[in-house]
Parts: C-alpha cells; sequence; structure tokens
C-alpha cells in the first residue's frame, strides 16, 4: 500500500471520507471539507496534556516561580492561548473559527503536572483540535522552560477530554418506535406530467435517521385533499407526517392554509430555524410559507416542494426536531 493509499484509509470513516482530493495538472491535492451544511451551534471542547518531571526539586521550583527562564505557567498559558487561535495556521484541514473563550488551568499530582485548556466557539465546526493544540503548545512550552534543570521531563497523553455541540450531541438518540410519512403537494406529480423528486429525497434521508416511512402519497394542491391526508395520516399509527410542496406564494400553493387550522400546538421555531437557515445560502428562503406544529400527537412540518429546499430543511433541522417526540410524552429538555 502506497503512502497516499495509507492516508486516505486513515481519514475514513464509514462510507464518509473526510480526506478530500482534487486534481490539479493531473496531481491529488489537499482541499479542506465542506462545512456549509451545517449550522452554527454553541461548541465546547476540554483537552489535556501532562507535563512529566523526573525529581520534586521541578515541581517546587515551578510552584515557587524560581524557574530560571521564567513564571512556567503564565508563559505557558500564553503559548496555549496563542496555540489555541493559530491552529488553523498549521493544521491544513482545520478551519479559522471564531474563539468565543479559552481557559488554561494547571492541577499538580506528584511528578505531574496536568494542563488542561477548555474552549468555546458558536461556529458550524467544533474545537476539538483547537483545545488540543492549545495543551500540546502549552506543554511544549512547559518543556522548553524546564530542560535546563531536569533532562527528565516528559510530555504525555495529550487527549480530547470531553467535546459538546453540534449534531454529535444527538447521535446516541434512538427511536425505533417513530413511523413516518410523506405527502407530496403537487398537481403535477399527481397527474403524473411530473416526477417526484423532493418527497423521494425526505425518504432517503430519513431512512438515514434510522426512520422508517410507513406511508408515501401524492396529492393534489388542493386544500380538502390536503386536509383529508392530514385528518387520516395523523389519527393512524404516524409519529412525524411531512408535507412537501405548496408553501410558497404562487396560486395553487394552499398546504399552509390547509394544515394551519388542524393544528392544535403550533411552533414557529421550526419553521423560522429553517428559513433561517435556507436564507443563509439563498436569497429567497424568506418567501416560504412553512408552518409546523402538533396534530394530536403526530408531528407535521410543511417542507418547500424542490429536493434542494427539502434537503436544506433537513440539513437545518434534523436529528435534534426529534428530541420533541421526547418532550410531547413529558419527558424534560
Amino acid at each position: 500500500m502506497n503512502w497516499w493509499n495509507a492516508l486516505r484509509q486513515n481519514y475514513q470513516f464509514g462510507e464518509k471520507k473526510y480526506l478530500k482530493t482534487n486534481r490539479i495538472n493531473g496531481r491529488k491535492t489537499f482541499k479542506m471539507v465542506n462545512i456549509t451544511k451545517k449550522s452554527n451551534s454553541l461548541r465546547i471542547a476540554i483537552a489535556t496534556a501532562t507535563v512529566k518531571v523526573s525529581k520534586q526539586e521541578t515541581i517546587d521550583a515551578v510552584v515557587q516561580r524560581k524557574i530560571p527562564k521564567g513564571d512556567v505557567f503564565e508563559f505557558a498559558r500564553a503559548a496555549g492561548l496563542f496555540g489555541v487561535k493559530k491552529t488553523s495556521d498549521v493544521i491544513p484541514d482545520c478551519h479559522p473559527l471564531p474563539i468565543e473563550f479559552t481557559s488554561i488551568t494547571y492541577e499538580v499530582e506528584g511528578l505531574n503536572i496536568i494542563i488542561s485548556v477548555e474552549v468555546h466557539t458558536i461556529y458550524k465546526t467544533g474545537v476539538e483540535v483547537e483545545a488540543m493544540h492549545g495543551a500540546s503548545v502549552s506543554a511544549l512550552t512547559m518543556y522548553d522552560m524546564l530542560k535546563p534543570i531536569d533532562k527528565g521531563v516528559e510530555i504525555q497523553n495529550i487527549r480530547l477530554l470531553k467535546k459538546s455541540g453540534g449534531k454529535s450531541d444527538f447521535k446516541n438518540l434512538k427511536f425505533p418506535e417513530l413511523k413516518a410519512a410523506v405527502v407530496v403537494c403537487s398537481d403535477s406529480v399527481f397527474g403524473k406530467t411530473a416526477e417526484d423528486h423532493s418527497g423521494k429525497a425526505i425518504i432517503a434521508r430519513l431512512e438515514q435517521f434510522g426512520i422508517e416511512t410507513a406511508q408515501y402519497t401524492v396529492v393534489p394542491d388542493e386544500v380538502e385533499a390536503i386536509q383529508d391526508t392530514a385528518k387520516e395520516l395523523s389519527n393512524s399509527n404516524i409519529s412525524l407526517l411531512i408535507f412537501t410542496g405548496g408553501t410558497g406564494l404562487s396560486p395553487r400553493d394552499v398546504t399552509p392554509e390547509a394544515i394551519s387550522p388542524l393544528i392544535d400546538r403550533k411552533i414557529e421555531g421550526i419553521m423560522e430555524t429553517a428559513r433561517t437557515y435556507g436564507q443563509e445560502r439563498m436569497p429567497y428562503a424568506m418567501l416560504s410559507r412553512g408552518v409546523a406544529g402538533f396534530i394530536g400527537d403526530t408531528l407535521v412540518l410543511t417542507f418547500p416542494g424542490s429536493k434542494n429546499g427539502v434537503e436544506e430543511y433537513i440539513d437545518a433541522l434534523f436529528p435534534q426536531i426529534l428530541h420533541l417526540f421526547k418532550v410531547n410524552k413529558g419527558q424534560k429538555h
């Protein structure tokens, strides 16, 4: 196996390859992972590194601020702060991101100095590498300052202690009991003069979250037909009911008018989130009139009629929206 294949294999996770390549003049080059589909959220990472010295005298000198090169704790803290902020300058695939908060603390245990680095951001990608880079730079600074008086200094166990934020917080949520239904609202698809792409895209994406689509149907852009379908499906064993199409401003776009009177509890924040996400990516998302809420125990969502539109809505809302089913059963947030 040559070096390139080995590198690609090391960066492979399931079927998703985080190592992206491009060809320029026949050569393979790196390019950054595309994070434009991700949403901003508060992301926190805590990393640690351990500096182990070989004698108690070194620890005493550090604690008493008697190291010839200066105050080890403060120099290492300053260097670690720079390390956190400069991570994207030295790690090729790390995105530049706003660092909102960094804390660097120390704990002395025997001959070990344990460095803890906590980093916060509100952004589309996490700060795990930033936290570990800060811990590494702090540890290297300590090593450099201590080596003149202690030749046995070692750096050990640079590792991520914890992380939070983004969709990874929801990756362990399981909803095996959920059954979904997808309804396509379209005169042309109903009349078989056009092919459905958005409904099938929704079904495919729901499968990625382990949600079975138990019902798939097409109805014309008529209030009565849409309402009859919504009533029938919400009275069955369907937990999640997604309508696609009819949320725009053309005369035949009547899905919001059909669904709104049936909703027992509206959840305005769902569509606010979806429209905000879409507006950041194209200028017409604000024109969508989708609504969302519960009809009985069935969560009803109304998505746009385009394939790109429904995929953006799913990117904006899933899997975190599935938490609603636990809250609706009386569990706490």
